[in-house]
């Protein structure tokens, strides 16, 4: 069936708009030259073919309206095209705007403009004209595009024109519309993938800086309205006020011999492997955990007794143990309009070092966007459940999120023998998560306890067992740094866990089989949010600290105390060895006494005044730094 005149209109119309945003990326590349400076054409090229995925949803979004005027407006009618002529340039001039005013504001916040206009709108309103009068020289490229937009705008041909209606010609509209209906609503998701088009599915490619060429500013500004927005902090007058309180803890230097081979670097991160759970961190009584047990025990592993998760959810723990940023606000930062902010992750990092990157998801591509993160972080490679053997299709699948432990783990250890060495890989796994499901052979096999998740924890323990059993006949066993951690805890049944503190009390093992660890006080308090500065500590790269967060340290760093941070309800925590800190809403500072994983209802009466300040301001400068660290995009700054 050939398309309507209609219809070939209106795609002639889009085909001319995609070609608009394509030099409106030119721009942007243009005046920005220094941000991707030493990038290959090739993937500068890639960066604008994966533009138009995003290019095309934000050009649905804003020309909805043309697309049921072009449906409705018959090709004939000359003044009606005239109007839909008129309504294509006005349509689409915000979103020219939007776009040329990014060719030098992304010089100052390193990001697409996003939620701007309820962040600083009021202040930005306030100097329009001075900045207008300053950056005039952008009107010339702004009215030249709307001219061209105007001139080239394509209008029905005398043939369109004089063509009769056929017979059939309601049916056909009819097809078309449902036709167009379709194609729209696939547009505006971006694909079929499991979760609509994302800000951060631009930072997949590498190196993850081309996110910001493949993103269009009136995506990212469409993407921030259904937000809620982000309150700008001022517990402090300035960022140099708060530095003092920040506790920001340098890594320390290490005297590593020149010639030693570096550590590849293997982050397990335990689906729901909860502390409650282990029998190691519990005085030995009950357990599900009994190969971790022995793990945890064995002579130079390092067992962190006081370690805590920043969050409660999964999506916010990938951050915090790749790039060491807590979750400091309602929504994580994966699903924010934060995406594109400027994050340095381990993948990144390491990267830079000659290490081969992976992270490892056994559950479906695109879940809680994982993979997106993982490109953010800097890993090279992202393999799910798509790149598993037979995928959905395989024995291995557990009927609901991805692959079972067991298996999925098994064919980590065989890609790992496979990748060259030094590398740095990350495993997610999913198997002890609701529905809490154990491959068939296994029913019946692990101990029931009180809680459904009980036994999925017990047959998570028993994969480890067996991937630690293949590992160790692996030639890059010896020369690898283990981390084990969890990305939250889960289902509880055990009183003393049940408050604050221990629903977020998550274990955290070091390894390494060839060579001990540097010393460490077991009882430090420590957080995910630790991991990328241990693991650059082990690695004898404190020339890295600058693309270090200020959160959290290296778990070895005698010289300072530890702390762990996270948001629970309207308040914020901070936990040092003697207090765990409270900053409510209304800014009240509330001291309760520290026990490892337990809290107790109420907080000390007559705190301390000296150490309430002391503690309130740390949580206070952390808190400001980040929320405000993320709305300017200087967290690194």
């Amino acid at each position: 069936m050939i398309p309507s005149p209609a219809i070939r209109l209106l795609l002639r119309r889009f085909a001319l708009l995609l070609g608009v945003y394509s030099l409106l990326r030119l721009g942007f590349y243009l005046f920005n030259l220094t941000t991707f400076s030493g990038i290959g054409l090739g993937a500068l090229a890639m960066a604008f073919f994966h533009g138009l995925r995003f290019d095309i949803a934000a050009l649905l979004w804003l020309n909805l309206p043309l697309v049921l005027a072009s449906l409705l407006v018959p090709v004939r009618a000359r003044r009606g095209q005239q109007w839909l002529r008129a309504l294509f340039v006005l349509l689409n001039l915000p979103g020219f705007l939007l776009n040329v005013i990014d060719w030098q504001y992304f010089k100052f916040i390193g990001r697409r403009l996003s939620n701007e206009w309820h962040t600083i709108g009021d202040d930005l309103a306030q100097q329009a004209g001075q900045i207008g009068l300053h950056y005039w020289y952008l009107a010339i490229p702004l009215l030249g595009l709307v001219y061209l937009l105007w001139w080239l705008c394509p209008m029905p041909t005398p043939a369109e024109v004089a063509a009769p209606a056929g017979r059939w010609h309601w049916v056909q509209r009819t097809v078309e519309f449902m036709l167009v209906v379709g194609l729209v609503v696939l547009g505006l998701r971006g694909g079929w993938q499991l979760k609509p088009l994302r800000t951060g599915t631009a930072f997949e490619q590498q190196p993850a800086v081309l996110g910001h060429l493949a993103l269009n500013s009136t995506f990212t500004v469409l993407k921030s309205f259904d937000e809620v927005p982000v309150e700008r902090v001022s517990y402090f007058p300035s960022v140099a006020a708060l530095r003092p309180a920040l506790g920001a803890a340098p890594l320390p230097a290490r005297n590593l011999p020149p010639t030693r081979t570096p550590d590849n670097v293997v982050v397990l991160l335990l689906e729901s492997f909860a502390s409650e759970y282990t029998g190691v961190e519990n005085g030995g009584k009950g357990g599900y955990t009994p190969f971790f047990d022995s793990l945890a025990t064995a002579p130079g592993a390092l067992l962190m007794r006081d370690n805590y998760a920043n969050g409660r959810r999964s999506i916010e723990a990938l951050p915090a143990v790749l790039s060491g940023l807590p979750s400091l606000m309602d929504e994580p930062f994966i699903t924010s309009s934060f995406q594109t902010a400027e994050v340095h992750g381990l993948g990144e990092i390491l990267g830079r070092h000659g290490y081969n990157t992976a992270m490892y998801h056994a559950g479906a591509n695109g879940t809680m966007g994982f993979d997106m993160f993982a490109g953010i972080a800097g890993m090279q490679h992202y393999y799910g459940v798509n790149e598993y053997p037979g995928g959905v299709g395989s024995p291995d699948y557990d009927g609901h999120w991805g692959i079972f432990d067991e298996p999925y783990l098994q064919y980590f250890n065989r890609q790992l023998t496979a990748t060259r060495q030094p590398f740095l890989a990350s495993l997610f796994t999913l198997s002890s998560h609701d529905p809490f499901t154990v491959p068939a052979p296994y029913k019946g096999r692990f101990p029931k306890g009180t809680e459904p998740i009980h036994p999925t924890i017990a047959y998570a323990d028993l994969a480890l067992r067996r991937f630690f059993a293949a590992a160790r006949r692996e030639p890059w066993y010896a020369h690898t740094l283990f981390i084990l951690t969890a990305d939250h805890t889960s289902q509880s049944d055990q009183p003393s866990y049940q408050n604050p503190l221990g629903y977020h009390k998550t274990p955290l093992l070091l390894l390494r089989p060839g060579q001990p660890l540097p010393s460490a006080n077991v009882h430090r308090i420590t957080q995910q949010a630790d991991v990328p500065a241990s693991v650059l500590d082990v690695l004898g790269l404190p020339q890295e600290q600058k693309l270090l967060l200020p959160f959290g340290s290296s778990v070895f760093d005698a010289a300072s105390p530890g702390r762990a941070l996270f948001r629970d309800g309207d308040s914020y925590f901070l936990v040092h060895s003697d207090f765990v800190t409270e900053l409510t809403n209304k800014n009240e500072v509330r001291l309760y006494p520290y026990q490892t994983h337990f809290m107790p209802n109420e907080p000390v009466a007559n705190p301390d005044p000296a150490l309430v300040q002391q503690y309130g301001n740390e949580l206070r400068a952390c808190v400001q730094f980040y929320v405000n660290g993320l709305l300017d995009n200087r967290l690194y700054k």
